[in-house]
């Protein structure tokens, strides 16, 4: 699977239950109604704050923000409100979590539905609101490293 490469992004919950985890694990998957879905590890912090909250933002993130993506994916980093610590946010107006200056796109969700299979938990949410950001390259990952997609040469 390291050869399928993805867009970036970082998942948020606000509130009482704020943390965000970067993840590649994203999707979307229906126009009508309009729905994303996102794989989160049992083992993550972000697994029972999802579940605690029923409501998230995914930021899609663009290729200058690679160290929020790699901050976000750090285990080790202060959790809580501190994370955010440095980082220009704002809350979604629907679901309180945090939404990331400099984010190419994000949606606001409410939980829908959740599938359990092997290790992680496929969560399903409905787009409340999605915004555009910044213009700019996206953010992808492969092969185990962040990167911008190839300007074409058409």
């Amino acid at each position: 699977m390291s050869r399928f490469t993805t867009g970036v992004t970082v998942i948020t919950v606000g509130q009482e239950h704020l943390h965000a985890m970067t993840a590649n694990a994203f999707s979307s998957v229906s126009l009508d109604p309009p729905s994303v879905l996102c794989s989160v590890g049992h083992g993550a912090v972000m697994h029972q704050a999802l579940t605690d909250s029923g409501r998230f933002a995914v930021n899609i993130l663009g290729a200058e923000q690679e160290p929020l993506a790699r901050h976000f994916a750090d285990k080790n980093r202060t959790l809580g409100a501190a994370q955010f610590d440095g980082i220009e946010w704002w809350p979604g107006t629907h679901t309180g979590a945090p939404l990331l200056a400099g984010s190419l796109a994000w949606v606001e969700c409410e939980l829908t539905d959740a599938h359990s299979f092997g290790d992680h938990t496929i969560f399903i949410g409905t787009v409340l609101e999605a915004g555009r950001g910044s213009d700019g390259h996206e953010l992808i990952f492969v092969n185990g490293s962040f990167g911008r997609p190839e300007p074409s040469t058409r």
